[in-house]
Formats: structure tokens, C-alpha cells, sequence
């Protein structure tokens, strides 16, 4: 019975035809693995050198044959075994192995008519042919289970181990927090005037909610280098948070909800006998922890100076206090002059920077502030001139159709007020100084309409007046119209009625008058006290 025969009869007439024959499992058995296990039992039958050699093939060549495809060239695999037949049989001949000596076996085949026999003939001629190379094979593929090399993916790893560096936590870094809409951050660098630098260090959202982290922020921690794909150093470990343990700030409460108070400790500004700005301030009108201060002034009086004394006695008799001096839309050699000058944090956007970068470094500057306070640190803020900062606010404000005189946005004031209302005195710890200089007398009729928006809105003024710097008297200040609200809370009893009986002596003179005689009185005196008794003579 020919291929033909057996491929013309349906499934389950082959599978009767096996189980006459007994062949295992018929009913388990696809037709072509019928197919082919019929033919194979019939060559088994027959006592030939055909037989022997197909003795010698696997099962799993056999049930791949296919008379009406070509071929395909199959390697024999290690666990393959051959089919060993039940009934005793002789080993096969050297010239059955050999392909030369086939021609007796197709003959035979030839005349027997079966095409079968010739086609297995004829591949086991091709199998035969190539004995080598099937051992060539299971020595390539038995190379991978015994070389442990090539399973650790490099065979010069095991040899020679490379060492990876690690440097997290080898650098530290310190920053304020600036989170984005996304919700990740940045540490804003100061030598860059907390804008967008190189030097930002990137903080996770993970992190920030973790620590309870909020914009300005003073963040110290461990960073390590960038790895690949990376743009920024990574914060690795939090150190400290505003100087405190980051295990503490949690807990804090939140800016806006501390209870302000007025100023009740004093700004000790004496800073050597000479130097008369500072001991005319603490005379007249004294600065206290939480005082919200105005300076008015009218173009070259001398106010950068004035400002400058300040900074400087405040750096000298209160290092506990946090200074910083925010210069916006000012001349760039002042600010080099200021931050070369006076030991305090010096922030400054000149007037040649657009209006978009005054008011990021002003609210940036402002949230440090915020949070630090919120942590009980006394924070001391010099802003020159919070008249250029409304400006800059009240071009960078979407329009609301509402227009002041002078061309200022109804809505435009609201955060420069907020920049400058932010000073108080915290109740049980805590104060934030802000002392902002005011133009007047420009001809901007702009100017005039910020003045008067924060006119009522500081607890402390001092006018300076354009006549006394004319004359080249300096200090400039106009004594009887510079006052404090709430002096007693800062001052004992004996030297506020002396201030008070010195007042009233002044107020009938004019400013330059008063001036000139003041300054006269305290040339011979070493301090404040000593001037205040020699009142007595």
C-alpha cells in the first residue's frame, strides 16, 4: 500500500488499518502521523538493506516526512534517540551506511513499484552523506550547558570584575524650593538670583510630599552626579530644612495663619559714634523685629545709603537675624556696591532685566521669607524701591479694564501689597522686617498713586527731604514728620519723654534748621545715652 493509497482514505479508516497492524495510540494520531507510521511498519517487514536503515532514523524525522514538499534539513538534537525495533535484527552494514553503495536498494525499490521506498531511500542517502556534521552540531550545542562564561552574558567579567564608583551622598548642596506645576521642584541657586541656572538641583514629588515641602523652602541635602539620560543632579538625602530637622517641619504652621503682632523687640542700630544715620533712626523712629517700614524719598537724597547703614549695623548687633537686600530695577554698580559692601544676602534685578524677572525674584524672595518665619527665624528684608516693584507688577497684570490715574491697573497693587503687608511680628516666636524705600516727587504721576496706595499701610515712616541733601546735609531726614506707630512697646519710659521733650523743641524749627542742630548736639557725644543726658545741661 503506497503514500498515495493511504492519503485517499479518510481518518478513521486509518486508524482501524493501525490498530490491525498494532500501532499505539492510534486514536491519539493525526492523519499524516498515520500515514506515516503505516509506511513505516511496512519497511519494517520487509528484510532489506532498506530496512536497516530506516532502523536507523528518529521518530521525529519520520513523523516530518512529506511526499509533496521538498525537504527540510533537520538537526539532530542531543536527547534524540532512535527507533529501535522490537524484533532481533543484525546491526547494520558498513556499506548500508555508505552512499555509494545505494544503488542495489533503488533498484530493487524501482522494480517493486514503490515510490515510498525510493524517497526513503533517497533522503536517508542525503542523512547519511553528512554524519559529521550532525556531531560537529551536538558539539556546538552542548558548548553553552558546560561554559559558565557565556551564561553570564561576558566571558572577561568573571576575570576581570569591574569596580563602579558610587558618589551619592558625596556632595552636598543647599537651595530654595521651587516646585513646579507638575508637582516636582527645583533648588534655585542664589548665586543665580533664584532664577533657572545650571546649577538646580531636582527634587521628586515624592520627596516634596514626604517632607511636606513648599515654595522657598531652604532645602540642605546629599546629590549625586546625573546618570545617562539625566539633565539635572538629583537630591539624594534631606539634611536640613531652614536650619531645622526635616522631621520637625511638618508640624509647622502654615504663614497665614501665625498671629502678627506689633514689634516689641528692638533693632539695636548704634554702629560707632560717627555715624549719625543709624543713631538719628534709633531715636526717632526705631525699628523693631516685625516693623513694617517705609522709607519716602524723593530722587538723590541719599536713600541707597541710608539703606546701607542700616544693613550694616543690623549684620553687626543682630546676627541672629536673617538679612536680605532686594534691589529691583536698580543701577547694576550699586548692586555690585551693595553686595560688596554689606554682609548680607544681596537679590537684585537691574532696570535693563524685563519686568517678568522683577516680580518671579521679588515673590521667590518673599516665599523664603515666608518660610523661614514659619520656622521662628527673624527674617530682615531692605527693598529699594517698592515703588519700582508696584511698576513692574503693573505691567506684567492681565488687564482688568479698570484704570487708576496715572495708568495703574485697578487689580495691579493687590500683589505688592501683599509683598509688603507679609511683615509682622509673630506671636511665640518669629518676625519678618520689611523696609521698603518710596519715590515721591518725580513728575510720574504713576509714582505719586503708589505712594498713596501704601501710604497708610506701614508702621513706620521716614521721610526724607530734598533740601537737607541740596545742602549736602546728610542725613537727610525730615525729623518731624518720620515717626513710628507704637514707639512705647520698643522704648522704656525715661528716653521716651526725653524724645518727647526733644520733639517738641524741634517742631518749631524747619527741617534743614532741625537737622543742623541736632547733629551739632550728638558731634560730642560717644552714644545715644550719653546725648540723651547731656539734654540735662
Amino acid at each position: 500500500m503506497d503514500i498515495t493509497e493511504l492519503n485517499a482514505k479518510l481518518v478513521s479508516e486509518l486508524r482501524e488499518i493501525a490498530k490491525l497492524i498494532g500501532i499505539n495510540d492510534a486514536d491519539k494520531l493525526r492523519k499524516q502521523d498515520l500515514i506515516n507510521k503505516i509506511a513505516a511498519n511496512e519497511l519494517e517487514q520487509k528484510p532489506t538493506e532498506t530496512i536497516a536503515k530506516t532502523e536507523e532514523n528518529t521518530e521525529e524525522k519520520q513523523e516530518n516526512d512529506s511526499s509533496d514538499k521538498p525537504r527540510k534539513r533537520v538537526r539532530l538534537t542531543k536527547s534524540a534517540q532512535p527507533i529501535t525495533d522490537t524484533k532481533p535484527h543484525k546491526p547494520a552494514s558498513t556499506q548500508g551506511r555508505n552512499p555509494f553503495k545505494t544503488d542495489s536498494t533503488l533498484k530493487s525499490d524501482a522494480v517493486q513499484d514503490k515510490p515510498l521506498h525510493a524517497e526513503a531511500t533517497s533522503e536517508e542517502a542525503i542523512k547519511v552523506q553528512r554524519p559529521e556534521r550532525t556531531e560537529r552540531t551536538e558539539r556546538t550545542e552542548r558548548k553553552p550547558a558546560n561554559n559558565p562564561s557565556i551564561n553570564k552574558g561576558d566571558s572577561g567579567t568573571s576575570s576581570s570584575p569591574i569596580t563602579n564608583l558610587d558618589f551619592d551622598n558625596v556632595i552636598a548642596n543647599e537651595g530654595v524650593l521651587e516646585i513646579m506645576p507638575d508637582g516636582y521642584g527645583f533648588l534655585r541657586s542664589s548665586d543665580y538670583n533664584y532664577l533657572s541656572s545650571p546649577d538646580d538641583i531636582y527634587v521628586s514629588q515624592s520627596q516634596i510630599k514626604l517632607f511636606g515641602l513648599k515654595t522657598g523652602d531652604t532645602v540642605r541635602g546629599s546629590i549625586r552626579p546625573p546618570k545617562e539620560g539625566e539633565k539635572y543632579f538629583p537630591l539624594v538625602r534631606v539634611e536640613a530644612i531652614n536650619g531645622q530637622n526635616p522631621a520637625d517641619i511638618r508640624d509647622r504652621v502654615p504663614f497665614d495663619y501665625l498671629t502678627p503682632l506689633f514689634p516689641t523687640e528692638r533693632f539695636k542700630l548704634y554702629n560707632g559714634p560717627g555715624n549719625f544715620s543709624t543713631r538719628i533712626i534709633d531715636l526717632f523712629t526705631p525699628i523693631g523685629k516685625g516693623q513694617r517700614g517705609l522709607i519716602v524719598a524723593q530722587p538723590k537724597t541719599g536713600k541707597t545709603m541710608l539703606l546701607k547703614d542700616v544693613a550694616n549695623a543690623i549684620a553687626k548687633n543682630h546676627p541672629e537675624a536673617y538679612l536680605i537686600i532686594l534691589l529691583i530695577d536698580e543701577r547694576p554698580e550699586e548692586v555690585t556696591d551693595m553686595a560688596r559692601s554689606v554682609r548680607a544676602e544681596v537679590v537684585a534685578s537691574t532696570f535693563d532685566e524685563p519686568a517678568e524677572r522683577h516680580v518671579k525674584i521679588a515673590n521667590i524672595v518673599l516665599e523664603k521669607a515666608k518660610r523661614m518665619v514659619e520656622c521662628g527665624h527673624d527674617v530682615v528684608i531692605l527693598l529699594d524701591s517698592i515703588t519700582r516693584l508696584a511698576r513692574a507688577y503693573n505691567t506684567v497684570a492681565p488687564a482688568s479694564g479698570k484704570i487708576l490715574s496715572g495708568g495703574v491697573d485697578a487689580n495691579a497693587l493687590h500683589k505688592p501689597k501683599r509683598f509688603f503687608g507679609a511683615a509682622r511680628n509673630i506671636e511665640n516666636g518669629g518676625s519678618l522686617t520689611i523696609l521698603a524705600t518710596a519715590l515721591i516727587d518725580t513728575g510720574s504721576k504713576m509714582d505719586e498713586v503708589i505712594f498713596e496706595e501704601f501710604k497708610g499701610t506701614g508702621n513706620m515712616e521716614l521721610q526724607l527731604d530734598r533740601k537737607l541733601s541740596n545742602k549736602r546735609v546728610f542725613p537727610a531726614i525730615d525729623l518731624t514728620a518720620s515717626s513710628t506707630r507704637r514707639d512705647d512697646l520698643l522704648l522704656d519710659k525715661e528716653t521716651l519723654q526725653r524724645i518727647w521733650v526733644l520733639r517738641n523743641h524741634l517742631a518749631d524749627m524747619n527741617s534743614s534748621e532741625s537737622m543742623e542742630f541736632l547733629l551739632q548736639q550728638m558731634r560730642g557725644t560717644q552714644s545715644n545715652e550719653e546725648f540723651l543726658i547731656s539734654m540735662n545741661r
